[in-house]
């Protein structure tokens, strides 16, 4: 096998961590894996424990199809080695690799709270690599208990789409979501930039929703509110009303490109 491309992360992980986006890659990426005749998905970077690894695999199999298979891809041979015990092939393994997939060709890659620790100028490669094979990639990151996680939808073309998230109850006001943005667009929340100009619109739908009917409710007020401000807000009530907030990546920033 070819050396793993990328660099060992931190490995910081903990259960139920990436459940908001498990719920989001299912409902997205559910029809491609009902499609595919080898409904593979790519779990990089798990980190020092293969917890998430394992739910992903659990929770796609009791939503989109039983016969999923997930492999959970690590740079670290200690960390797939650890791996080992609860793997539970064909449907959940896990092998060392990194941005080149092991050579694999996965429908689906999640990759979460990896490109964080890279350089911005890195992130269009790694995607690149990532989505070479037709790949379909969520990349993001999240906080340390997923409760505020932000990520990218992106394919051989480019990146489609920017997701918000959060765990309404927990949710102080969408100025948080700043701290948790992709790699790719972190640096560039500064005025005069697109996703510094989405994130000013969010606060202000927000700020001007206030209700004594809890935070859910507000939410879907501030959705609703950007949406008939003329952001192009995708996906429906039944998504809002989880915490989330997709928007198409074009109106968000320009860069980086695939190509």
């Amino acid at each position: 096998m070819a050396k793993p491309v990328g660099a060992v992360t931190r490995g910081t992980t903990n259960p139920n961590r990436l459940r908001r986006v498990d719920a989001f890659l299912a409902y997205r990426c559910g029809p491609l894996l009902m499609d595919a005749v080898d409904p593979l998905v790519v779990d990089l970077g798990y980190g020092a424990t293969p917890v998430t690894a394992i739910e992903l695999r659990a929770r796609l199999a009791a939503t989109v199809r039983p016969d999923v298979r997930v492999v959970g891809l690590e740079i670290d041979p200690d960390r797939v080695a650890a791996a080992q015990p609860v793997a539970d092939p064909p449907g959940l393994e896990f092998r060392r690799g990194g941005f080149e997939l092991a050579g694999l060709r996965p429908v689906v890659v999640r990759a979460f709270n990896v490109l964080r620790q890279y350089a911005e100028d890195e992130v269009a490669a790694a995607w690149r690599t990532m989505t070479a094979a037709g790949a379909f990639l969520v990349e993001g990151t999240c906080d340390e208990l997923g409760r505020i996680a932000t990520w990218a939808c992106v394919d051989a073309t480019g990146p489609r789409s920017l997701t918000f998230s959060a765990r309404l109850a927990a949710l102080d006001h969408p100025a948080t979501f700043a701290e948790r943005l992709p790699k790719a667009l972190i640096h560039r929340n500064v005025p005069g930039e697109p996703v510094h100009e989405l994130l000013q619109a969010v606060g202000r739908a927000w700020d001007a929703s206030a209700t004594p009917f809890g935070a859910r409710q507000r939410w879907l007020a501030t959705v609703a509110r950007l949406r008939d401000d003329g952001v192009p807000v995708l996906d429906g009530p039944a998504r809002w009303r989880l915490g989330e907030l997709s928007v198409p990546w074009p109106e968000t920033t320009a860069g980086p490109v695939l190509h």
